[in-house]
Parts: C-alpha cells; sequence; structure tokens
C-alpha cells in the first residue's frame, strides 16, 4: 500500500508542475483536465504527509525513552501511544481513500420513480418519494429538473423521470435504486385496514455526449400530441417525443415542456443514461462477485426499503437498519441511511481488496 502511496505523491507534485507550465495554463480543456486530477489526489496525499509525520513523530519519541530523566521517559511513553492511535487511524483512512472508486461517483444523476404494485395508493407513494428525494437535493443546494412526468387524477405519480445537478449526486442517491415497500392506511380506504405498495427506482449516472456517443441513424423519432390526467389536451401542437434506440429496442418518451426541440434534447439524455447504465450492468456482470459489492451494484429489482407509517418506522434491508423517524425522512433526512449504507459497502469493498491481497 505505502509503495503505492508514494507512486501518488510523485504524480501529485509531477502535476503540481504541470499546472504551472504556461502552455498548460493558456490551454484551459488540458488545465481544466491537470487540475481535476490534481482535486483528485489531493486528499489521498494529504493524509499520507500526515502519516508520515506521525510515523516521524513517533520515532522521535521513541529516542526520548532511552533518556536519563525519568519524567522525559514518561512524557515520550504517553506520546507515543497517543501517536500510535493516530497512525492506526490514519492507516484506516489511507485503506479507505485507495478503495476502488466508483467512477461515475461525481456526476449528475437521473432518478426515475415509477409506481408499481398498489394501484393508485402506489401512485401517492411515488409522489412522497419524489418529494424526500427533492428536499433532499435542494437542501445541499443540487438543482432539479423534471425531464417527463405521468401525473395521477389525485394527485400521485405513475412515473416521473428527473435529473439531479450537483457534484457528487450519484454517489448519494446510487444507493436508492430498487424496490421501495410502503405500509399504511390509504386515504381511501373506509376500515382502517393497512395496505402495502411498491414503488420502483432506478437511479442512473449521467451520460454526455463525449462520454457516450449515439448514432443519430440508430434512433428513430416520432411526435405526438401531449396529453395529460383525463386524456385532455395538454398543448395543440406535436411537442411530445418518442426515441427508439433501435440496436437495443429501448424507449423513451418525454412531454414535459411544449417544446418539441426541449423534449427531444430531455429525451436523448434519459437515452444515453440508460444506454450507460447497460453498459455498467453489464461490465458488472463480468467481474466477481466482489466488485460488485466494491460499487454497491446490487440487486435493482430486490426489496431495498420498508417505510411503515403506523409504527412511523423506516427499514432498510440490505444493512438491517430501522429508524424510527419516517416524517424526518420523508421531509429529505435520508443522511443517516445513506452514511450508513456507504459505511457498509466501503467496509465490504476494503475486506475484499485485504482478501485479494493476500491471496
Amino acid at each position: 500500500m505505502f509503495s503505492k502511496l508514494e507512486g501518488v505523491e510523485e504524480r501529485f507534485l509531477e502535476i503540481e508542475k504541470i499546472l504551472s507550465d504556461p502552455a498548460i495554463v493558456s490551454d484551459r480543456e488540458a488545465y481544466q483536465k491537470y487540475a481535476r486530477e490534481h482535486s483528485d489526489l489531493n486528499e489521498v496525499v494529504s493524509v499520507f504527509r500526515k502519516y508520515k509525520q506521525t510515523v516521524q513523530d513517533i520515532n522521535d519519541s521513541t529516542e526520548l525513552l532511552e533518556d536519563n530523566e525519568p519524567e522525559i521517559k514518561e512524557l515520550a511513553k504517553s506520546e507515543i501511544e497517543t501517536l500510535s492511535e493516530k497512525k492506526e487511524n490514519l492507516e484506516e483512512e489511507l485503506k479507505l481513500l485507495l478503495t476502488p472508486r466508483d467512477p461515475y461517483d461525481d456526476k449528475n444523476v437521473i432518478v426515475e420513480i415509477r409506481a408499481g404494485t398498489g394501484g393508485e395508493e402506489a401512485a401517492l407513494f411515488a409522489s412522497d418519494l419524489f418529494r424526500m428525494y427533492g428536499r433532499y437535493a435542494e437542501n445541499r443546494n443540487w438543482k432539479i429538473e423534471i425531464l417527463n412526468q405521468h401525473v395521477t387524477g389525485v394527485g400521485g405519480l405513475k412515473e416521473i423521470i428527473v435529473m439531479i445537478h450537483g457534484k457528487g449526486a450519484y454517489s448519494r442517491f446510487k444507493f436508492e435504486s430498487g424496490t421501495h415497500r410502503v405500509q399504511r392506511v390509504p386515504t381511501t380506504e373506509t376500515q382502517g385496514r393497512i395496505h402495502t405498495s411498491a414503488v420502483t427506482v432506478a437511479v442512473l449516472p449521467e451520460a454526455d455526449e463525449v462520454e457516450l456517443h449515439v448514432d443519430p441513424s440508430e434512433v428513430k423519432v416520432d411526435v405526438y400530441r401531449s396529453t395529460g390526467p383525463g386524456g385532455q389536451s395538454v398543448n395543440t401542437t406535436d411537442s411530445a417525443v418518442r426515441l427508439t434506440h433501435l440496436p437495443t429496442g429501448m424507449v423513451v418518451t418525454c412531454q414535459d415542456e411544449k417544446s418539441q426541440l426541449k423534449n427531444k434534447n430531455k429525451a436523448m439524455k434519459v437515452l444515453r443514461a440508460r444506454l450507460l447504465d447497460n453498459i455498467i450492468a453489464e461490465q458488472n456482470e463480468k467481474r466477481s462477485e466482489e466488485r460488485k459489492s466494491q460499487i454497491g451494484s446490487g440487486d435493482r429489482s430486490g426489496r431495498i426499503r420498508t417505510y411503515n407509517f403506523p409504527q412511523g418506522r423506516v427499514t432498510d434491508h440490505r444493512i438491517g437498519l430501522t429508524l424510527y423517524k419516517l416524517e424526518d425522512i420523508l421531509q429529505g433526512d435520508i443522511d443517516g441511511i445513506i452514511d450508513e449504507l456507504i459505511t457498509y459497502y466501503q467496509t465490504q469493498a476494503l475486506q475484499n481488496a485485504e482478501s485479494l491481497t493476500a491471496e
């Protein structure tokens, strides 16, 4: 690990020299590229330097154990104990920083929420989840862009697709993929019986055109008139767009904007993200189960969380976490769950990396 860290620090110093080169400074694209790499390495190098300084301090204190003065020996012994604990903590931190990182973590994210089993109650809960994610994003000063939505007559959502713009958005939302189950008494229930409904959530990293080029000749574009709840006309022009990716048969529709061009651009964002997601899924299939857990891919079709209204609790089934703060969570206070999930998957990744090294 430490030889790797020495290499990281060497690269960090090399990039610092590159960034001071006038030719690079004048080349905006090249400068941004190296500046990003410099920023990515900065945390690792900073912690590694603290680690090296701590080791040096331990060595200096160890020499003082040979001193003739008992007080100095006692002080040195106490200092070594404190520094040794600090050294262990820094070692653990370095291990985590060197754990293979999801290359899509810093990206914007597309979140698709769809009502599943449960009819109108599922659609209402889909609306609750959208509001929860929206408030969470707003608390982080991330921008929310609705790409497409299908609203039901009583204010529920049959489907909504949104893009959340913010650095690191994918790293926080990626663990939300899967089936979210709700247990509560619907407003239409006269007998007070608890119903169980389900909503599916898909989380996709944004794929820009440079990263994933879609050949226009492979996309069939259909336009039609937008419609809303009850079938009434939303507008009187053929602004809604349906894109069909011919090689895969993937279909994306968008009718949220009055402009056909805007709907087409939004639909293309979703199409690229879904195609990238397919590529990621295929790559994960080719890797071992250990590698899958490193990026927290998980089973997207599986039930991941239950929201129980009568008991006011939320349970994440992947890590066995139960919190009795349902109302706070639905108001966007989901950092506690996300942090626990990140810690769990980082620990899994660290254990897998150590086992592979041992082999």
